[in-house]
């Protein structure tokens, strides 16, 4: 996540959106288990647009997230998909360790609205929670 950010903040503030579009692009599909199966997914309350998430912690301990997000609302795939790259693989203590700011960190509070960055927060919110949920139980 951390690599994400810094690309970011290399960039001029006018490029860090056609980069988060680009994330947009890059969200991959649900896999099969999940597809047509929103009741095994969590919805994303401070999302504008219908934002569900759904995070599996393996044997090894490392995070594995799925979200699904409408292509019509790229600014919230991209959000979606910074956060999949940036967290996919990664052991859940390090997910759990992630500043609560890491979504403010990424500069984008000039090209996006407020309302919105609430939701890339509360996408995090809900994977923290629930990488909290599977190693208690695990």
């Amino acid at each position: 996540m951390a690599e994400i950010v810094e690309d970011f903040r290399a960039l001029p503030e006018r490029e860090r959106l056609q980069l988060l579009l680009e994330f947009s692009r890059g969200l991959p599909p649900l896999p099969e288990h999940l597809a047509g199966h929103p009741e095994l997914m969590e919805r994303v309350d401070e999302c504008q647009s219908p934002v569900f998430v759904n995070v599996e912690v393996d044997e090894t301990s490392a995070v594995h997230l799925h979200v699904s997000a409408p292509p019509e609302a790229p600014t919230t795939r991209g959000f979606a998909g910074v956060l999949r790259e940036g967290l996919e693989g990664l052991p859940a203590e390090q997910v759990l360790d992630l500043p609560p700011d890491v979504c403010s960190r990424l500069g984008l509070e000039q090209a996006v609205s407020p309302l919105r960055m609430r939701g890339m927060t509360g996408m995090l919110a809900r994977v923290k929670r629930q990488v909290r949920l599977a190693t208690a139980a695990g």
